[in-house]
Parts: structure tokens; sequence; C-alpha cells
């Protein structure tokens, strides 16, 4: 691959955007795990995992481990958030 072949024109562009968009993207996640609101839908989409769970005809012991491993899964990925 020669220098000729490399678009820097778009990457720089594809760069730009990315500075102008990332910072608006981490507050928008930040939002979502650390504030009140946030708390109120991660919360019910708990709630909502483990009545689908029961809903579907799973026992209520098996539907509450899967609901632990999903919040387990909740909180691994805020987390990681948290540590980057």
């Amino acid at each position: 691959m020669s220098n000729s072949d490399i678009p820097v024109k778009e990457i720089g562009e594809m760069l730009d955007m990315v500075s102008t968009k990332l910072p608006t993207l981490i507050k928008e996640i930040y939002h979502v795990l650390y504030s009140e609101e946030g708390a109120v839908t991660m919360s019910k989409a708990v709630g909502t995992f483990y009545k689908n769970l029961i809903d579907a005809g799973m026992d209520k012991e098996a539907a509450m481990n899967l609901t632990h491993q999903y919040m387990d899964t909740l909180k691994s990925l805020t987390k990681q958030f948290g540590n980057s």
C-alpha cells in the first residue's frame, strides 16, 4: 500500500466527527448508568426481565437465578465503563 492509497482526508473527517460526537455519547451513557432516571430505567428492565421469565413458565427460583446473572452483567458493564 502506498501513501497515495491512504484516504487521509476521509480519515481526518472521520476523526473530526468522532471527536465531536464522542463526548456527547459518553455523557449520555454516564447519565443512563449513574442518574436517578437511569436507576429507574435499569430497575424496570430488571423487573421486566424477571416477569417475562415467570410469564414464560419458568419457576421462580430459576428466574431469580437468571435475573441475578442479568444484574451481574449490568454491574460488570457499569464497572467497565467506570474504569475506562
